[in-house]
């Protein structure tokens, strides 16, 4: 196996090294992008514009400089992907990088000491200055020294379980000053615990990061360094710490990718008091929650989905919340830069169940189709000025602190399933409102709270990091904005030792401070408040009541549908649906459990992008619970003769001359590739790879419909009208 492996790079090596496909300039961000810890291999070639390489570790023979070179020669820009909470790293686990025995006792453990791991000998870590050391000297530094200038350290994650190892002792030590707490003595311990890991993987980021960009300088290379993380309300949910949105404003980090996909997304929630899986409403309010980190500072963000996910579902099951989180992701018209899967060989090449049956195969043809057209579509969407249909200028304001206070739970107080946002989310988004996410720690930039009309808030399951953040709420709402704030303050965390009663503060929870700043009583009852010229509205209601209890949130919209119309003159528009159009692409969503049972119905002349034949149809219908992505044919220039329009391959070196058009289409061995091609008339001749085929005619649209086997190394097609 190694030296078939062995033989197989070399050969790669020779026959592409002076491959026609130019390597994209290291300075130029990658549209497209997947991460794979596999050489090339034509079953993978997902021919997306660049390759994060996955992990420094040499295997089967392999080592990661040839890894490097085999998707190199292929024409993929090189970036870097690899774990910053756990990995691969057994020399340092095991004392052969440095020679210090003990290294696995800084992996994160449990209440009863169990190590929380990723896999055997690779533990979820405690990121001590010697970790921290290790990372940049062995994995940054050949990394840059291999020539890659795109750096993704994934995962920064640390259990909210954890916190009970003797290295997380040391490190509380030195930040608190005093010795370590156990955090589920009380809900002060659990508030300083989790608030420490948050520090922890913000500085080792910082640190490694810093590192990486003063080495690459030291080389002359522009060093580009991104977080590939889950979303803030993900790791709220699943009960992990991260740093999250607090990483933006660090000057060593150029971007996010945004780890939404169906595991993520599938996390079951509440609603009207019934707890459920709610895939796109879910994948919809993460990927906003990720758009919003970056928005006001102007860093690169990546939106992932995935066609499968870790835990073993069906293919069809794959299908469906794919597709969910797919068209959640494109709702977002200002964001147009992709990775368009992780882990290709266990997409291509894994086993997974046929639905309704016991059999295991690989992934059915059809379903592979259909796949690569939608990831292809990534490749040319582009970002649009036209915003998603609805009420726009609602938000809800979110925190790094609600990963503060979610396990364990304290004094009787639950939030099941992260209900309390979930409370102040989705009775908007279930009304076809679509809500705004809006993080405190960019509260200091102007442009967060741009085009914003009414902005609603608790205290209830998440806490303010700094004081200041109140003066930017409070001269909001004196400039003209609306604060609806819910929550009753009875939390277990109100009275944790922090800035609002410490240091001569005597606040009994942090929202007296905020109304104080607004010029109220510090405990308002429920009611309306003039503030300059804005309106605070004080609801003494815990939000995550809103969805525990069916029919309970309707109080909670009217407040602030009468909000909206009191500020602008105009109604809230309710519906079940999301419409947005991007260029050619219009994708859409119907909801279940909204203000209607009603489909949406499309009418225009579309390419329906989620079936793999790609019909031309005149007329959608999307029912509630599903979505649509279409090519609309009407948005098609004039100035276009004859062009791909969609399709399960990548196009390249295309030529159109009078009565002819050809190009080079390129995807994985084993993949079946259907695309519709617009000509001017009906062809008299189609050659792929020299042989004559019939293809399909479409008048109505003017389109070809073209079949052939994909091949990694590119089908030939030249069609004559």
């Amino acid at each position: 196996m190694k030296n078939r492996q062995t033989v197989l790079i070399c050969s790669l090596l020779l026959a592409y090294g002076s491959s026609v496909y130019s390597q994209k300039s290291p300075s130029v961000e990658a549209k497209t992008t997947f991460q794979t810890a596999e050489p090339w291999k034509p079953e993978t070639d997902v021919r997306a514009d660049a390759t994060m390489v996955y992990g420094t570790l040499d295997k089967h023979g392999v080592s990661f400089e040839e890894r490097v070179r085999s998707w190199k020669a292929r024409g993929y820009q090189i970036q870097f992907m690899t774990g910053v909470a756990w990995g691969d790293y057994q020399d340092y686990f095991l004392g052969k990088w440095d020679g210090v025995d003990g290294h696995l006792k800084e992996g994160q453990r449990d209440r009863n000491g169990h190590e929380i791991a990723h896999g055997h000998l690779i533990p979820y870590i405690v990121p001590t200055e010697s970790f921290i050391r290790y990372m940049q000297e062995t994995q940054i530094k050949r990394v840059i020294d291999a020539g890659i200038t795109s750096i993704y350290l994934e995962e920064p994650e640390f259990w909210m379980r954890g916190g009970y190892s003797e290295a997380f002792k040391s490190e509380w030590q030195k930040y608190y000053n005093f010795p370590w707490k156990a955090q589920h003595e009380s809900p002060e311990n659990t508030y300083l615990s989790n608030k420490l890991k948050y520090y922890l993987y913000y500085n080792a980021l910082d640190k490694i990061f810093t590192y990486a960009k003063e080495y690459g300088k030291s080389k002359g290379l522009n060093i580009k360094c991104y977080v590939p993380t889950h979303s803030l309300i993900n790791y709220t949910s699943w009960q992990i710490v991260s740093p999250e949105a607090s990483l933006a404003s660090l000057d060593c980090i150029d971007g996010y990718i945004a780890q939404v996909w169906t595991g993520t997304a599938r996390e079951p929630n509440y609603y009207n008091g019934v707890r459920k899986e709610r895939v796109f409403e879910n994948a919809f309010l993460e990927y906003g929650c990720m758009k919003s980190m970056t928005a006001p500072l102007n860093r690169t963000m990546y939106f992932l989905t995935d066609p499968i996910e870790d835990r073993a579902k069906d293919w069809h099951d794959y299908k469906v919340n794919y597709q969910a989180t797919f068209a959640a992701q494109l709702m977002y018209p200002t964001i147009d830069t992709y990775e368009v899967m992780p882990w290709p060989d266990r997409i291509y090449q894994g086993l997974y169940q046929v639905a309704g049956t016991d059999r295991k195969e690989r992934i059915p043809r059809s379903y592979s189709t259909q796949m690569q057209v939608m990831i292809n579509t990534l490749n040319d969407i582009r970002t649009s000025q036209k915003q998603i249909t609805g009420t726009h200028g609602i938000g809800v304001l979110m925190a790094n602190s609600l990963m503060f206070q979610r396990f364990p739970n304290h004094n009787g107080y639950d939030d099941p399933q992260f209900s309390s946002f979930y409370g102040q989310t989705l009775p908007l988004l279930k009304r076809g409102v679509p809500v705004e996410l809006v993080h405190m720690e960019n509260t200091p930039f102007q442009q967060t709270f741009k085009g914003l009309q009414v902005l609603v808030m608790s205290y209830s399951n998440m806490k303010p990091m700094k004081p200041e953040y109140h003066n930017y709420l409070a001269a909001w709402v004196k400039q003209g904005g609306v604060l609806l704030y819910c929550g009753e303050d009875v939390d277990p965390y109100q009275t944790v030792l922090e800035w609002w009663n410490s240091d001569g503060n005597t606040y009994k929870a942090p929202s007296e401070h905020l109304f104080e700043k607004m010029g109220l009583a510090r405990v308002p009852t429920a009611g309306t408040y003039r503030f300059g010229k804005g309106k605070v509205i004080v609801m003494r209601e815990d939000p995550k009541q809103f969805v525990l209890q069916g029919g309970n949130d309707r109080t909670y919209f009217e407040t602030i549908a009468s909000a909206y119309r009191q500020k602008t003159g105009k109604e809230i528009e309710t519906k079940n649906s999301f419409v947005v159009e991007r260029g050619p692409y219009t994708i859409a969503a119907v909801m279940d459990e909204g203000v209607s049972q009603e489909s949406l119905s499309l009418s225009g002349l579309y390419i329906d992008l989620f079936d793999k034949d790609l019909p031309v149809l005149t007329v959608k219908q999307v029912n509630p619970g599903e979505q649509s992505y279409l090519y609309d044919l009407r948005k098609l220039s004039g100035n276009v003769k004859a062009k791909v329009l969609c399709g399960a391959s990548r196009i390249y070196e295309e030529k159109v001359s009078k009565r002819n058009y050809s190009f080079v289409a390129k995807s994985p061995l084993n993949t079946t590739n259907v695309s519709r091609v617009l000509l001017p008339r009906q062809p008299v001749k189609i050659l792929v790879n020299g042989q004559t085929e019939k293809g399909m005619w479409d008048e109505r649209s003017k389109t070809l419909l073209l079949s052939f086997e994909n091949q990694p190394d590119g089908v030939n097609v030249s069609i004559e009208w």
